[in-house]
């Protein structure tokens, strides 16, 4: 499922996240080929907890609710602990990446774990510096894998969302 530059897509708010992933469904798009990045909880959301249920994620607390959906619509959900970020949720391919990132202990050129994997979907370092910054501010980062022909209807698709989209 990987190419050489999976398009990122930047969403201000998980509404508009979940909006994009709605649409990408609805149009047929496989969301499977799909990640999603974001801290998605703030101070007076903090996650409960969650756990899985056969292929199900449930959620308590303010973001729960969305990322339970998220979680169920995408693959491989995960919660993690990074520094500089603190709590980030995600969902999708990606997950795969930055375990192996974080696995490997690969930090390249002062790069992140989460950099790392932003690299090995294609972003370079400039742009890992602006999705970074981007999930710091609570914003979420929206990833389409797969090949060229994926790359060109999701961004058919999203052409007319909120997102933010690296050219």
């Amino acid at each position: 499922m990987s190419n050489d530059h999976a398009p990122l897509y930047i969403f201000n708010t998980h509404v508009e996240a979940e909006e994009a992933i709605e649409q990408l469904a609805r149009s047929g798009f496989d969301v499977k080929k799909l990640s999603l990045v974001g801290k998605g909880y703030h101070s007076e959301e903090h996650p409960l907890g969650f756990y899985t249920m056969g292929d199900r994620v449930k959620a308590w607390g303010g973001t729960g609710a969305f990322w339970g959906g998220i979680w169920g619509l995408l693959m491989a959900p995960a919660v993690f602990f990074l520094p500089g970020l603190g709590v980030v949720a995600m969902a999708g391919p990606f997950v795969a990446a930055l375990v192996g990132a974080l696995e490997g202990a690969v930090v390249v050129g002062g790069i992140s774990a989460l950099g790392a994997a932003l690299m090995e979907v294609g972003a370079n370092k400039d742009q890992v510096i602006k999705y970074e910054t981007a999930l710091k501010v609570d914003k979420y980062v929206l990833i389409v894998h797969g090949n060229t022909e994926d790359a060109a209807k999701a961004h058919e698709v999203l052409l007319n969302s909120k997102a933010w989209k690296d050219e």
